[in-house]
């Protein structure tokens, strides 16, 4: 879907409307979307993290009023906007407090920043606040590939590992709004347990996100390890997880060693949600899919886990565990985002 948007005009779509915003630390995506959560229209705008978050947060605002303008849509007609954003944050406050990725000048302008209530007060519009892995969550399960499901947990696979859970409609946030962060359960107890970006040791992102991958690949080839990797470096091909694909999609054994050691890692954290919270199904999705379902080293990366979860779940959860990859692409945590001020509309 987000390489190939597609648009409903106004008078097909049904009301309410709900506006999302996806905030990244590099590009704010922002979409209206109707109360079957199809999409009337999109847009993006750099974040320019480094003016600050109050700048942004106008910026935000003038974008959620173009993107209503461009759907075709008066301001009334709007029930409510949903935020999804980055970084440790305390979401009832409608507070980030401190997102590593979005830095201003000075370094912290954007910590214990109100962010919630400034966006509402740019774009004049009550809005819901949430972690943005589970605004991607919630875009699965409201119109992606867990629409079916009744309860999920979504893997994001890039850089780092972001998750998201979703059980009877609710994103589970936690008292300290630091529920799913799934990237950090360890898989690895072990005294010298690779370090994840956070600091600790044994975290499932440690072993399985993009930035491991590129290291353990550097760590076998300079370990002497034979690959056609070599000659791609060697011409001055850049390493990364879409390099590492390719390889192994052409034979190449320590590429695809890689991945499928990625994929042994998923399985591990995978049933150690199935046996925390049962979920109907797991999704995965992310820059790191290895072309999904498309390819044949997709499918097999997701044989790979589901191999793992056979060998270590329960036998009743691993028989019934619906295991798919994510289907909105970067378009989820916009629509998720939507479909989160939506569910607080309905509630309210």
């Amino acid at each position: 879907m987000s390489q190939q948007r597609s648009f409903i005009p106004a008078e097909q779509a049904q009301a309410p409307f709900f506006v999302g915003i996806d905030l990244g630390g590099t590009n704010i995506k922002v979409g209206v979307v109707d109360d079957l959560g199809r999409p009337l229209s999109w847009l993006s705008v750099p974040t320019e993290p480094k003016k600050g978050p109050e700048d942004a947060s106008a910026r935000m605002g003038q974008a959620v009023l173009d993107a209503i303008a461009k759907a075709g849509l008066d301001l009334s007609a709007i029930a409510r906007v949903g935020l999804g954003s980055p970084g440790t944050m305390d979401i009832p406050a409608g507070m980030l407090i401190e997102p590593v990725n979005l830095r201003g000048e000075n370094g912290d302008e954007w910590n214990n920043f109100p962010i919630r209530d400034r966006v509402a007060h740019h774009c004049g519009l009550p809005t819901s606040f949430a972690n943005d892995a589970a605004a991607a969550a919630y875009g699965e399960f409201w119109v992606g590939s867990g629409r079916e499901l009744s309860s999920l947990v979504l893997f994001t696979l890039g850089t780092g590992i972001g998750c998201g859970i979703i059980i009877g409609g609710v994103s589970i946030d936690g008292e300290n709004s630091h529920g799913a962060e799934c990237g950090h359960i360890v898989v690895n107890d072990a005294d010298d347990a690779r370090l994840c970006g956070c600091g600790q040791p044994g975290h499932l992102e440690a072993y399985a996100s993009a930035t491991a991958v590129i290291k353990r690949t550097r760590e076998l080839l300079d370990a002497g390890r034979s690959s056609s990797l070599v000659d791609r470096l060697n011409n001055g091909d850049k390493l990364t997880p879409k390099l590492i694909g390719a390889e192994a999609e052409a034979g190449d054994e320590l590429s695809l060693e890689i991945i499928m050691e990625v994929a042994r890692y998923m399985g591990v954290g995978t049933v150690n949600l199935m046996h925390t919270v049962d979920p109907s199904g797991v999704l995965f999705g992310g820059a790191m899919t290895f072309g999904r379902n498309a390819t044949e080293l997709g499918r097999q990366f997701l044989a790979r886990i589901k191999q793992e979860i056979d060998r270590r779940a329960f036998t009743v959860l691993a028989e019934r565990i619906v295991l798919d990859y994510a289907s909105l692409g970067g378009d989820a945590g916009y629509i998720g985002a939507a479909g989160i001020a939506r569910a607080d509309h309905t509630s309210s």
